[in-house]
């Protein structure tokens, strides 16, 4: 009988503990679930600001110069660095795939429509996102917690207008000519490897490049570019733009940004190419 009085006192305390852990997990559950769509929501918002406030004076040609140069002009060794390794894989790939069949002549082909369609957007933007879309964040992060942003907002410059507005209109006008410059340089590294080392035809990728992708094919890959170039940038500047917890804090978003930006970048590309060809919905 001594002992009764201790289980019965253990048992109301043990099941609190349990509804406290039953409440706690419903509550990361439900913030788990809610998370995307308050991201997205601010993400709209965020490019709404933009939308409104770069239409309105004063128009700052040298910010949207600055930006341009260092999300374009920054980004081309990276890209192009990047084409010619990825261009003489798919030709490494390819040919030897294709030797099994007899189909090693369409290898020109099947590289430029790889490449028009779809390599050279994703792998365009997955690199400006690494290179650009960081330091964006990075940059944008560090004037928060420091207070700069408040401080334009005390000299009554608008800080959506002035920060992020250039940084969107640089990404929907670089990451195409970067994707095109990253499409050339791949053609040119997948070249060099199925002619020079693997002993294709020149005459023969070249035609089958020529004659099997057409504009069609590159307009694909251009509209996908201009809209991940836009999902890059207005990620990044959102990260940024809302940074807090001092310098961890920037690291955080920093770290979210490219998350974030890769997977935006995927999803994108199905949801684009859907619509594109008209089918994959449900």
């Amino acid at each position: 009988m001594p002992d009764a009085a201790p289980t019965a006192s253990a048992t109301p305390e043990k099941a609190s503990k349990l509804r406290a852990a039953a409440r706690d997990a419903g509550e990361w559950l439900i913030s788990a679930l809610l998370s995307p769509f308050v991201e997205i929501s601010a993400l709209f918002r965020l490019l709404w600001e933009a939308v409104f406030w770069g239409i309105r004076p004063p128009y700052r040609g040298r910010l949207f110069v600055e930006a341009m140069e260092f999300i374009g002009i920054g980004s081309i060794f990276l890209v192009s660095l990047t084409a010619v390794f990825v261009g003489g894989v798919l030709a490494l790939q390819l040919v030897d795939g294709f030797r099994d069949f007899g189909a090693e002549n369409q290898t020109g082909a099947v590289i430029g429509l790889a490449l028009a369609r779809e390599v050279g957007p994703v792998f365009a933007a997955l690199m400006v996102t690494s290179r650009a879309g960081s330091a964006m964040t990075t940059e944008l992060g560090s004037m928060r917690v420091t207070n700069q942003i408040d401080a334009l907002v005390t000299m009554a410059v608008n800080p959506v207008q002035y920060l992020v507005v250039p940084r969107l209109v640089a990404g929907f006008v670089m990451v195409p000519i970067l994707t095109m410059l990253f499409n050339v340089v791949g053609v040119f590294g997948a070249f060099f490897v199925a002619v020079s080392l693997l002993g294709l035809d020149p005459g023969v990728f070249m035609d089958r490049l020529k004659w099997l992708v057409d504009w069609d094919d590159v307009s694909q890959g251009l509209i996908k570019s201009m809209v991940f170039g836009v999902a890059v940038t207005l990620i990044a500047c959102r990260q940024g733009f809302y940074a807090q917890g001092g310098a961890a804090g920037v690291g955080r978003a920093t770290n979210r940004a490219v998350v974030q930006s890769a997977i935006a970048i995927l999803m994108l590309d199905y949801l684009v190419t859907s619509l594109v060809l008209g089918q994959g919905f449900f």
